[in-house]
C-alpha cells in the first residue's frame, strides 16, 4: 500500500472514529457536588435532559449515598420502594427513558433539600434533508445519543486501526 493510501486511510479512520456525538453527563449540582444546602431545583431547571443521557452524582460515599424513587417518595423523602439505590459516591445513572425521575438521598439529608427531579425529553428530531438542501441550519446544537452498535463499531475501528498502525511500525510515533 503506498504511503498515500496509507495516510488517507489512517486519516478516514480517526475521522469515523471522532465524528460521532455522544450522550451529555449532567452532573448533579456541577461543581458543588451532591451535598447539603444546594437547591437542586434551580440546577435541574437549567438543564435539558434527553433520553440517552447520564445523570451523575459526585459526593463523599461516607456521608451520603442516591435513591431513585417516585414521586410520592420524592414528595415524602422515603426511600421505601426504591427503584434504584447507588453509593460509590461517583454514581452514573443512565436516563433511557422519556419520562420525570425523582432522585433523593436516604440518610435524612432530603429533608434539608438533597433531592432533585428531572424531566426527560425524547431525542429531537435530526436535521431534515430540506434544511440541508436548502442552505438553512439550526443555531441551536442538537445532542445525539450513540446505540450499542455504534460504540461496538467504533470500538472495533480503534481496535483494527492500532493492530494496523502497530504492524506498519506508526503507532508508537503517534504515541510520542
Amino acid at each position: 500500500m503506498s504511503a498515500s493510501a496509507s495516510t488517507l486511510l489512517i486519516l478516514s479512520c480517526f475521522a469515523l472514529i471522532f465524528a460521532t456525538a455522544s450522550a451529555t453527563d449532567h452532573i448533579v449540582g456541577a461543581n458543588k457536588g451532591w451535598n447539603a444546602g444546594i437547591n437542586y431545583t434551580l440546577w435541574a431547571n437549567n438543564q435539558t435532559f434527553y433520553v440517552g443521557d447520564l445523570i451523575s452524582f459526585r459526593y463523599q460515599k461516607t456521608q451520603y449515598n442516591v435513591f431513585e424513587v417516585n414521586q410520592t417518595g420524592y414528595d415524602n423523602c422515603t426511600t421505601e420502594g426504591a427503584i434504584g439505590n447507588w453509593s460509590s459516591g461517583k454514581d452514573f445513572i443512565l436516563l433511557n427513558k422519556s419520562q420525570r425521575y425523582y432522585f433523593i438521598c436516604g440518610n435524612g439529608q432530603c429533608y434539608n433539600g438533597m433531592k432533585v427531579s428531572v424531566l426527560v425529553q425524547p431525542l429531537p428530531p435530526g436535521p431534515s434533508a430540506s434544511a440541508s438542501t436548502n442552505g438553512t441550519s439550526s443555531n441551536s446544537a442538537t445532542p445525539m445519543v450513540l446505540e450499542k452498535r455504534f460504540v461496538s463499531l467504533r470500538v472495533l475501528i480503534i481496535t483494527f486501526a492500532s493492530i494496523w498502525l502497530t504492524e506498519l511500525g506508526l503507532f508508537e510515533l503517534l504515541m510520542k
